[in-house]
């Protein structure tokens, strides 16, 4: 055994009936919510989650969905710069008055900001972006690629 396994799950006691993947899971899961916290040990403020997105291209345009579940437009923002896609958002927490004991909070709040990198140049003026059932849905129309032309090349010519 090694001094890992040791650390994580300690020594089997004979008659045990804990499984010690069931006690590594639970140390995991310690682990995970100590990440949870802020920088400042509250333990009520969880760090909101970088959303997934998907980018889909075509002959036309580039489409990118990216799950934001619970977030109204106003507190998203898009920009594109370039070749570069930048979603952001901004949550503040929503607390009530009244004197309440919080069993669990895993709801995202505060910021997040994700950078990616567009695999075609796009025409900045003509996205289009909204917002549906947890879904930002982005229509990206891309530039037309520039065609490549034969040039002629002019010269004297020469006798020989």
């Amino acid at each position: 055994m090694s001094v890992l396994s040791k650390k994580i799950s300690g020594p089997l006691q004979p008659g045990s009936r804990r499984d010690p993947i069931e006690s590594i899971q639970d140390k995991m899961e310690q682990l995970l919510s100590r990440m949870r916290l802020d920088w400042n040990g509250d333990a009520g403020a969880v760090l909101p989650v970088v959303p997934p997105i998907d980018i889909a291209e075509d002959e036309t345009s580039l489409t990118i969905r990216v799950d934001v579940p619970g977030w109204k437009p106003e507190e998203l923002d898009v920009e594109v710069s370039g070749d570069q896609l930048r979603i952001s958002g901004q949550r503040t927490e929503e607390k009530e008055e009244k004197q309440q004991t919080w069993h669990c909070i895993e709801r995202s709040q505060g910021a997040f900001s994700r950078v990616v990198r567009l695999p075609a140049t796009v025409k900045e003026g003509q996205i289009t972006a909204d917002c549906q059932d947890g879904v930002l849905t982005m229509m990206l129309p891309k530039v037309e690629a520039s065609k490549s032309h034969k040039v002629k090349i002019q010269g004297l010519s020469r006798p020989r």
